[in-house]
């Protein structure tokens, strides 16, 4: 057999592979929610994008969330950063890498903004545990 169908053999599988499992369906949407933890009182302006995609200015109230889904790429590249704004501030954060959180919160990746930057929601303890600074 040629180098070529081995190939195409070996994409197909692996296509196979990426539609079947569980975290990773290739054709699946991940959802990303964003609450705002900062303090009450506090509203927290949050601005999402890609390469490929603005979001929008969205404006949360304390505990209010932002919802939004896309498809993630076959090689691992799928980014959305989020621009958070409270008080005069500005900070950068990536709210969805997918290298990073792909295998952490597969379709679903749930966010507390606080004042030192974010924490995901850990499937394994149900609780906002995996926690990360601003970009800088």
């Amino acid at each position: 057999m040629s180098s070529y169908w081995i190939n195409w053999l070996l994409l197909l599988s692996l296509m196979a592979y990426s539609i079947s499992s569980t975290s990773g369906a290739l054709f699946a949407k991940t959802h990303v929610l964003i609450y705002n933890d900062i303090g009450t009182g506090t509203q927290l302006a949050v601005h999402c994008k890609s390469k490929d995609d603005d979001l929008g200015l969205y404006v949360l109230a304390y505990r209010q969330s932002y919802e939004f889904s896309f498809h993630r790429d076959f090689f691992l590249k799928t980014l959305f950063f989020c621009n958070m704004q409270w008080n005069g501030t500005v900070y950068r954060f990536d709210i969805y890498n997918q290298k990073r959180d792909d295998y952490r919160c597969g379709d679903r990746c749930e966010w507390n903004v606080h004042g030192d930057g974010a924490c995901m929601l850990n499937p394994q303890t149900s609780k906002f545990d995996i926690c990360y600074g601003w970009n800088t």
